[in-house]
């Protein structure tokens, strides 16, 4: 079986899926771990995110959260394709640059499957949304977000990485709560188009676990590379 509460995956492999069993107890343990110390920015853009979508738990927030968990890594994959330019002739260095854009690259697909997933329950679930506030004011915060990623991982990459674990431990946290909320959806079947991409799940509780724990899989890559935040 799958083990729930080791580190992150090998860089440029996709988080690992979990039987029901251990979707359960990721969860569980997910519910009892204390939240990070979030630093002020991620503090801001929670605050933001509640002031604009509200505090309740929604398909249509997370829905945002998704949109905006995938910039960061669309942000160090660029940064790190412009190193690429500037170092390649030392072909070592240049190598290790590429790993870095292999991992953010299977970050950024693995957090587009969970958008995907999401565009798709609301939909089944006939949910109304503006196109405002679900549409337009989503890629404005994209945009900003992705500029403070960028921004921060030149200047200094340690805090654009302690800013992503931080928005990864809320997301995390955020998906266990909201299927705590939704006993009903234990026994709601998931049928999905991406089964063959994101696999198959019994339920749909389960395929929202699942998606929670990719998040803790982010979180712990991001603190991971805190170690070694610069290219070497």
């Amino acid at each position: 079986m799958t083990e729930t509460t080791g580190g992150p995956p090998p860089p440029g492999c996709a988080p690992p899926r979990l039987s029901a069993q251990e979707l359960v107890a990721a969860q569980a343990q997910t519910l009892a771990a204390p939240r990070r110390d979030y630093s002020l920015a991620a503090k801001v853009l929670f605050t933001s995110l509640d002031v604009f979508y509200g505090k309740t738990r929604t398909l249509s927030k997370f829905k945002v959260l998704e949109l905006v968990a995938r910039v960061p890594y669309q942000a160090w994959e660029q940064a790190a394709y412009i190193a690429v330019t500037h170092v390649h002739e030392r072909t070592g260095l240049a190598r290790r640059i590429h790993e870095r854009i292999a991992e953010s690259r299977a970050q950024q697909d693995n957090e587009q499957w969970h958008l995907l997933i999401i565009d798709e329950l609301i939909d089944q679930h006939g949910i109304g949304e503006g196109r405002l506030r679900f549409f337009w004011l989503p890629q404005v915060i994209a945009l900003v977000y992705y500029q403070v990623s960028w921004l921060t991982f030149v200047v200094r990459p340690a805090w654009s990485y302690r800013l992503n674990a931080d928005f990864e431990d809320h997301a995390e946290h955020e998906y266990a709560s909201f299927v705590a909320e939704h006993p009903e959806w234990e026994i709601v079947e998931f049928v999905s188009q991406f089964t063959a991409d994101y696999g198959q799940y019994a339920c749909l509780a389960d395929v929202l676990r699942q998606i929670g724990h990719d998040e803790r899989v982010h979180k712990q890559e991001s603190e991971a590379q805190l170690a070694q935040p610069r290219f070497h």
